[in-house]
C-alpha cells in the first residue's frame, strides 16, 4: 500500500509538472500569442520541448493509473477515477504525437476529465467532494469558454491556457488526496 501511495504521488507530480510545461512559453521565444493562439499551437510551432514535456506527462498519467487503482476503494466509482487518469494520459500522448489542432481530441480530453471528476464526487469524503464539485464546474466553464472563443475567434489562447491550469490543479488535488488519505478498509474474507 505504501509503495502504491508513493508511486502514485511521484507519477502524478511528474505528470502535473510536465503537463504544466506550456508555462515555458513565457521564457522561450515561440512566436505563439498567449492571447489569441490556442495552447496547442505551441506543439506545432514552438520548440520541441513542448511536445516532449507533453509526452512525458502522458506517460506519467498512464503509469499513475494502476497505483491509484490499488489505493481507492473497491467500487466502480473509484475504479473509474483511476482508469480516467490513464485514459487522459493516452489522449495526451496522442496529442503529443499528432499535435495538429483537433477539436475532437480536445473534446475527448474534456469528456475523460469530466467522467473522472464525477466519479470523484461519487466516492470522495465530503470535504474533498466539495473540491471535486468546484472542479467540475470549472472544467465545464472552461470547456464552454474555449468553444465560444473558437466560434468567436477571440481570446482562444487565454481560455485554452485557463483550461490547462484547471486540469493541472484538479490532477494535483487528486494526487494529493491519494497521498494523504487513509488506507481503504477492506472487508474481512
Amino acid at each position: 500500500m505504501r509503495t502504491a501511495r508513493i508511486a502514485s504521488a511521484l507519477l502524478m507530480g511528474v505528470a502535473v509538472l510536465a503537463y504544466s510545461g506550456w508555462l515555458l512559453e513565457f521564457f522561450l521565444p515561440t512566436g505563439v500569442s498567449p492571447v489569441e493562439d490556442p495552447a496547442e499551437a505551441l506543439l506545432l510551432t514552438g520548440p520541441p520541448v513542448f511536445r516532449i514535456l507533453l509526452a512525458v506527462s502522458g506517460v506519467a498519467f498512464v503509469l499513475a493509473g494502476p497505483p491509484l487503482h490499488r489505493l481507492g476503494p473497491v467500487q466502480w466509482t473509484a475504479r473509474l477515477s483511476s482508469i480516467s487518469v490513464s485514459a487522459f494520459g493516452v489522449l495526451v500522448l496522442l496529442q503529443a504525437a499528432y499535435p495538429e489542432r483537433s477539436d475532437l481530441l480536445s473534446s475527448l480530453l474534456n469528456v475523460v476529465l469530466v467522467a473522472g471528476v464525477i466519479s470523484l464526487i461519487l466516492w470522495w469524503p465530503p470535504g474533498w467532494r466539495a473540491l471535486a464539485v468546484v472542479g467540475l464546474v470549472l472544467v465545464l466553464a472552461t470547456w464552454v469558454a474555449v468553444v465560444l472563443a473558437r466560434q468567436l475567434d477571440a481570446y482562444e489562447g487565454v481560455f485554452t491556457r485557463a483550461q490547462l491550469v484547471v486540469r493541472a490543479v484538479l490532477y494535483a488535488a487528486g494526487g494529493t488526496y491519494a497521498f494523504v488519505k487513509p488506507a481503504p478498509r477492506h472487508a474481512h474474507r
